[in-house]
């Protein structure tokens, strides 16, 4: 008796042992791909098998299924999952699990995208250089968990889905792509939460190393260049156009690359539906807390950019990474602005730790973690966007969600009153110390305010021959000060020697926050005294 016992004892841990040696898990749960208002991937990775089923309807009892395709990662029994749904329909919540062989997700949900036509709002995530970081170790898992669910459901109270169409990741998701490890533990596993929710779009780092892995792990947008499939593709949301760049070696300076980025904003010119433009590529053009990772190949992006939001009137921006802070800026004479908006999870480039230089360009600079969100206001009449900086501090501060920057641009340009120049106007001056004087700000737009300045002098009515241009702004922090505080941006000192018994032309245009800027004022003039020795 006591034999069998033993035997069916036996039996039993052999019968559990096989069950767990079949049984398929899930390694990495499902997450969105390339939304369209009618279609949407699903992918995950299991442990082993080919099944690839998405039960998904407009309830949680689900009722329909669609089956797919699954391939090897890492030359292992491990696959990966990918499922797209067609024929759904435009803006409308779904719900979705996924199953391979007896193993089933948990139900999450999706939104399908609306038309342009359809003058819906919406918000976007942007963030970057999420790479593991040894010091902190669970940043990452902090950025998504206490930072974007957390802000997202205090501020807007809706499902996930509702208040927030999409992620942005400009590179360096994980430290380094050729570790299949790394993808699953440290870039999948803490954003679950959100990428089974919500579509993510991200572009290569030059940690991802070109991997095979990412190719593989990732389904974007296959309208790019064909023969480099998925290193650079625009998607659009509604009335704005998201645009993934490559910046890193082997690929910045392709020809292609850049014509297919000419040519797609010569047609997003044309496209009536398109209000805004966002790009994302890793490298920034210029950077105040790390310029050894400049990239010249940025600024050839910028000037495309620029150049198309000045010829259409479509503002743009170009969020960016690499350097691990914040940074906000915007273009002297174009409604672009230039965002990084690093750092989610990669050691923060401190003050003072690296060479860094104060750029016009960039108003606000801070070295903190944190994230960009992006709210877009699709009003037919007059669209606009507004961007915020969400931050969690630092090392030494930490920071609980505080917005900490932000700005609105309005499609519509709405220009402020011209601005008057007092003084000096036809009168003897100095050669040095010459004080140019405007009147104060005005505009008749609602909450507008003097965010900007920029003053010319020329010895030549028509402004060909300028001898000196000066743009300042409202505020400029940059080593945790703002070295704009105590400027009213009405008056100017030259800062240059000028040449005596000359005579001098100046005028002066007010910009607003909005990044409109005013017409010039009328032209003043003044003559330096003639030398002593004359």
């Amino acid at each position: 008796m006591k034999t069998n016992k033993l035997f069916y004892f036996f039996i039993l841990i052999c019968f559990n042992l096989t069950a767990q040696i079949d049984e398929i898990k899930i390694e990495i749960e499902p997450y969105l791909q390339d939304a369209t208002p009618s279609s949407i991937i699903i992918m995950w990775q299991t442990n082993k098998n080919e099944e690839s089923i998405v039960e998904w309807g407009l309830t949680p009892k689900l009722g329909e299924k669609t089956e797919g395709i699954a391939y090897d990662v890492n030359f292992t029994e491990a696959r990966i999952h990918e499922v797209t749904l067609k024929n759904l329909e435009r803006f409308t919540n779904y719900y979705y699990r996924v199953k391979t062989g007896n193993t089933t997700s948990d139900i999450f949900q999706f939104k399908t995208p609306p038309f342009a036509t359809d003058n819906k709002s919406f918000k976007i995530v942007a963030m970057s250089d999420m790479q593991y970081d040894h010091n902190q170790p669970d940043k990452f898992n902090e950025i998504i968990n206490d930072g974007v669910l957390k802000f997202l459901k205090t501020e807007f109270k809706d499902s996930l889905p509702d208040n927030l169409a999409l992620v942005m990741i400009p590179g360096d998701l994980v430290e380094n792509g050729s570790k299949y490890y790394q993808w699953k533990d440290h870039f999948f596993k803490p954003s679950e939460k959100l990428f089974s929710n919500v579509p993510v779009y991200p572009v290569l780092g030059n940690h991802e190393r070109n991997s095979l892995y990412y190719f593989k792990y990732f389904s974007l947008p296959k309208n790019g260049s064909p023969e480099y499939a998925e290193h650079w593709w625009y998607k659009d949301y509604g009335n704005t156009r998201i645009i993934g760049l490559d910046s890193n070696d082997g690929y910045r300076n392709s020809r292609e690359q850049y014509n297919w980025l000419k040519d797609l904003l010569n047609k997003t010119a044309k496209n009536n539906d398109i209000d805004f433009v966002f790009a994302q590529l890793h490298h920034p053009h210029k950077s105040e807390l790390w310029i050894p990772g400049e990239e010249d190949f940025t600024g050839k992006v910028v000037d495309l950019l620029e150049k198309f939001s000045t010829e259409t009137g479509k503002p743009s921006i170009h969020f960016f990474g690499h350097t691990h802070g914040y940074s906000r800026g915007q273009s002297k004479d174009h409604k672009h602005l230039w965002v990084n908006v690093a750092s989610a999870g990669g050691a923060i480039d401190n003050w003072g730790e690296f060479e860094g230089r104060d750029y016009d360009e960039f108003t606000v600079t801070q070295d903190e973690y944190g994230f960009v969100m992006v709210e877009v206001d699709a009003n037919k009449n007059n669209p606009k966007f507004t961007l915020k900086r969400v931050s969690r501090g630092n090392t030494k501060e930490f920071k609980n969600n505080i917005i900490t920057d932000s700005i609105t641009i309005f499609k519509n340009e709405k220009k402020p009153q011209t601005p008057e120049a007092i003084t000096p106007n036809n009168l003897t001056m100095p050669i040095t110390g010459v004080v140019l004087k405007a009147n104060n700000f005005k505009s008749s737009l609602n909450k507008a305010f003097h965010a900007a300045s920029n003053w010319q002098v020329s010895t030549d009515l028509e402004f060909k021959s300028i001898v000196y241009d000066s743009w300042k702004q409202f505020e400029n922090w940059y080593y945790k000060e703002n070295r704009q505080e105590k400027d009213d941006l009405t008056d100017e000192e030259i800062e240059k020697r000028l040449t005596n018994n000359t005579t001098y032309y100046w005028r002066v245009r007010y910009r607003d926050q909005h990044l409109n800027w005013s017409n010039w004022s009328k032209t003043a003039t003044f003559k330096t005294m003639q030398s002593k020795e004359n």
